[in-house]
């Protein structure tokens, strides 16, 4: 499988080229796990609006983009805005990766949870249901007129 980082046929950017290039306010230019984008055509499109863009123009975005937690998809998306790679100088040595979350629903401890979890989806509705007869039957005695009003203490 191929990992999508084959970026030698990338233009290189040193910091302050990325500076340079982020005077002109008409551009949105920024960095990505040490990718350089320029994402000015995708700030219309953008679902949490162009200011967050904006306010990474001529940044390293990464820790504010890995923040939110963008889907699969979102990643794909970000590879049609690569311009370029930051130049090695200029690279930041990575911090603890960050877990790519695949299934949010599911725990990371494993079937312990999903045991403890899975109770609840009957219990729960079989409280309700208990529940609800009981009022039923209380609320139609034998013997009651439901046509009829009920009389005055």
């Amino acid at each position: 499988m191929a990992s999508g980082n084959d970026d030698s046929d990338k233009e290189v950017f040193t910091m302050a080229e990325i500076q340079k290039r982020a005077i002109d306010k008409d551009k949105c230019i920024m960095i990505i796990d040490n990718r350089v984008y320029d994402v000015t055509k995708f700030l219309d499109e953008h679902p949490g609006g162009e200011e967050v863009l904006k306010e990474q123009h001529g940044k390293d975005a990464t820790n504010a983009f890995e923040d939110v937690g963008h889907s699969t998809d979102a990643r794909e998306q970000m590879k049609g805005y690569q311009i370029g790679v930051l130049h090695p100088d200029d690279v930041k040595k990575p911090s603890k990766s960050r877990p790519v979350i695949i299934n949010p629903s599911s725990s990371a401890s494993g079937a312990g949870n999903d045991a403890g979890g899975s109770w609840t989806k009957w219990v729960i509705p079989i409280v309700i249901a208990v529940a609800a007869a009981v009022i039923f039957k209380l609320l139609s005695k034998s013997g009651a007129d439901i046509n009829r009003p009920p009389k005055a203490i």
